[in-house]
Parts: C-alpha cells; sequence; structure tokens
C-alpha cells in the first residue's frame, strides 16, 4: 500500500515512520526541504498511483482548509483524502462537499498519542462512510496500538463525527489533567509529605486513579521534583473552548472541564484584573487590606 502524508510535524513525522515500519509506502509533503520527499503537493500527487489516499496532519483553520482545497486541485476522481489534524468538527461537512464535487472522498479522524504514538500508537476515531473507513483500514490498523481494534480505533459515525469525538476526549483530558495537577500541589504544600514524587509514583500501579497521564505526571517530577524549570503559562489548544460550548448548546453541565479550561486562562495573566476588582471592593466595604503594586505585578506595601 502506498499513501501521501502532508505536513511532517511534530505529530506528521513520527506517523510516516510508523506507517513504514508497517510496511506502507509513504510519500510526505512538508514545506520544509529537510523533511519532505517532495518539492510540492503536485508532485506529491504525481507520485501516487489511483486511487489515491492522501492523509493531512497540519495545524488546525485556515492552514488546513488551504492544503485541503490545493488537493482538489491536484488529485482526481476516486481518491480519498483524510482529515487527521484537531479540526473542529464543523469544518468536516464543508471540506467533504468540496471535494465531493470533484468525486473525491472524505474521512475525518480524529488522533490521539502525540509524540509517543510512534511506539505506542495511536488512538484512532474515524468519520465518514462506511465503505471509505473500509479503503482506508490497512493504514488506521497500522497507526493504531496492538492488540483488539476496537481498544484503539472507532468508526465514531458520519462525516464530523471523528473530530467530534476527539474534540470530546481532549475535554476530558483537560480536567483529569488538572485534577492530577491540583493534587500534586495540595501533597507539595503539606510538610509532612517528604517524598511527593514517590507518592505520585505508588499511585500508578492499582490505585483507580492510575492511567498514562499519571505516568507522565511522574516522569515530569522526577526530573524536576518542584518543577522550577517550567512556567505555569498554558496555552489551550482551541478542542477545550469547543467542549465547553457544545455544552452549552446541547445544555450539558460540565463544571470540571470548564474548571480546567478558565485555569488555563488564568495561567496566563500576570496578575489577575477580576481578583484586583475584588480585593478593591473588599477594602471598599469593609475596610479590608490590600496590597499596594509595586515593581512586580501583585507584590508591594501592605495599606
Amino acid at each position: 500500500m502506498k499513501i501521501g502524508l502532508v505536513g511532517l510535524g511534530k505529530m506528521g513525522f513520527n506517523m510516516r515512520e510508523r506507517l513504514r515500519r508497517a510496511g506502507i509506502e509513504v510519500v510526505g509533503y512538508d514545506p520544509r526541504p529537510d523533511v519532505t520527499d517532495v518539492e510540492s503537493l503536485q508532485a506529491l500527487a504525481e507520485a501516487l498511483t489511483g486511487p489515491r489516499i492522501v492523509w493531512v496532519m497540519v495545524p488546525s483553520g485556515q492552514i488546513t482548509a488551504d492544503t485541503i482545497s490545493d488537493l482538489a486541485a491536484v488529485l482526481s476522481t476516486g481518491d480519498l483524502v483524510i482529515d487527521g489534524g484537531n479540526s473542529r468538527y464543523t469544518a468536516d461537512a464543508p471540506n467533504a462537499a468540496m471535494l465531493d464535487a470533484r468525486g473525491i472522498a472524505y474521512l475525518d479522524c480524529g488522533v490521539s498519542g502525540g509524540v509517543w504514538g510512534l511506539e505506542n500508537g495511536y488512538g484512532l476515531m474515524a468519520g465518514g462512510a462506511a465503505p471509505d473507513v473500509a479503503r482506508a483500514m490497512p493504514v488506521f490498523d497500522a497507526l493504531r496500538p496492538e492488540g483488539p481494534r476496537e481498544e484503539g480505533f472507532a468508526h465514531a459515525g458520519p462525516v464530523g463525527a471523528g473530530h467530534y469525538a476527539k474534540m470530546i476526549h481532549n475535554g476530558i483530558e483537560y480536567g483529569l489533567m488538572h485534577a492530577y495537577a491540583e493534587g500534586y500541589e495540595l501533597l507539595a504544600a503539606e510538610q509532612l509529605v517528604t517524598d511527593v514524587p514517590g507518592v505520585l509514583k505508588a499511585w500508578t500501579r492499582g490505585t483507580v486513579v492510575r492511567s498514562w497521564l499519571l505516568d507522565l505526571l511522574v516522569k515530569a517530577v522526577e526530573a524536576d521534583p518542584g518543577l522550577a524549570a517550567i512556567s505555569g503559562w498554558t496555552a489551550d489548544s482551541g478542542e477545550g473552548r469547543w467542549t465547553v460550548e457544545e455544552a452549552i448548546a446541547h445544555s450539558v453541565p460540565v463544571p470540571v472541564i470548564s474548571a480546567a479550561l478558565f485555569a488555563r486562562f488564568a495561567s496566563r495573566q500576570d496578575d489577575s484584573p477580576a481578583m484586583k476588582a475584588v480585593a478593591a471592593l473588599r477594602n471598599q466595604f469593609g475596610g479590608h487590606d490590600v496590597h499596594r503594586a509595586g515593581p512586580t505585578s501583585g507584590s508591594g506595601s501592605t495599606s
């Protein structure tokens, strides 16, 4: 089997290698000449024999839309495009319709596994027509973890379902990570606990909170117990926001996921305007002390 892969970043580069290890010939394209196999999307299309399968692994948003549009111009009737990036599910139907007008099939696929996917495999959630999923199954089987297919791959539903499932997966991930982070902070705050990394590691087998995320937290705190080398500034990929928006649209309460998302927003503030307002209000109605802003945000003398 031979496929095209567009986007050779952190995920795509390792996916190309995992596919090749499984005996699938991969022609990769990336704008960076040091990693690409061909010089253009046109050259990628010419290097594949029809009917082609091309997997897109580029950042979500306009870059994905432009890439799929550019592919439509160089592919042919009967070809198949798979968007494996973190696209919002609402982009899938327009992409599918645009390609369908040219006789090109479309699948969306949520991919989880990060930089560890090369060795461990990737969790995959596909959306699209069953015949198209079946056609791409050798690719899915090569990328997913070893073991039963249903434990690493799901045909989630029609076009859009794969990215919707991945969005919810990432929303859950936000909540799980923040719960572990809060537990870590509490352990570190208590003087009775003298071996925080050891406690976390003791949870990794036999307890109900064991998970791969916990394993990764142990790895991080063993390397840097106080996490002194890391800033608390935390980005969000967008999928946590989309999950909360979907929760509002469906009237589904998601207090844990939304709190984890808002905590990421708070992590980017040097000094919270909201908390400044709270301090000012406490001073106004109760005469409570406030800290005057000093050379660094939030510091200064107490009045």
